[in-house]
């Protein structure tokens, strides 16, 4: 039996990929969480085989939460499951230690298929975003995504000042100083030749960082 965590803020989504497991021999969904830190508490209490997660998330988000599963529970396998397939992010989440990346565009029957490769100790990204990113490497395109500059943290802020977050919300939610956090924006606008948030939002949604239209649904 393969255990199965879903995380996701959105219900919708949870309710619609638990009925594609139900209907699977051998699978399980064993909880549900909406946010990140619902996501490491349960990992931490129960120790899924497999979190299929989102990306875009009230708190600390998906990105953060990956991270402190692979740290903590090393035998819980991340799939990560988001509507975002432009690198920085599956090259992220994959050195962070997840073990898997799809986008909401996958069909059911690949998303059963990363989670058998992924439970049977396989590695699985979609095959168009594995390709993408393998022909970025290849031809050494000098367009390159701005965002591939930026530490895992201050992707993880970038997204959280995207959503609205304010810097003392953030602090909180990173366990930071507003003064850390604010180093790690101004350092944001340096790499990205930015001057504030606004700029930062406008940037993120010219290269398909945030997705404005389904706000990640």
């Amino acid at each position: 039996m393969i255990n199965v965590l879903l995380v996701d803020d959105h219900e919708l989504v949870r309710t619609g990929i638990k009925r594609i497991l139900d209907d699977v021999r051998g699978f399980k969904v064993v909880g549900e969480a909406k946010t990140g830190e619902e996501a490491v508490q349960f990992c931490r209490q129960n120790h899924p085989d497999i979190v299929l997660m989102d990306m875009n998330m009230p708190g600390i988000g998906g990105l953060e939460a990956t991270k402190k599963i692979c740290r903590l529970c090393p035998d819980v396998k991340v799939i990560v499951l988001t509507v975002h397939c432009e690198d920085p992010f599956p090259s992220k989440v994959m050195q962070m230690g997840a073990h898997g990346y799809l986008t909401k565009s996958a069909g059911s029957n690949e998303m059963v298929h990363a989670i058998k490769a992924v439970k049977s100790g396989q590695r699985y990204i979609a095959p168009e975003i594995a390709q993408q990113i393998a022909l970025a490497q290849f031809s050494g395109r000098t367009d390159k995504n701005p965002f591939i500059s930026l530490s895992d943290r201050e992707l993880q802020i970038m997204l959280m000042i995207t959503k609205g977050e304010k810097v003392q919300s953030i602090a909180e939610q990173l366990n930071l100083t507003s003064k850390t956090v604010n180093s790690y924006r101004y350092r944001m606008f340096e790499k990205l030749n930015i001057g504030g948030d606004v700029e930062l939002t406008h940037l993120a949604i010219r290269h398909k960082m945030i997705d404005i239209d389904s706000e990640g649904f």
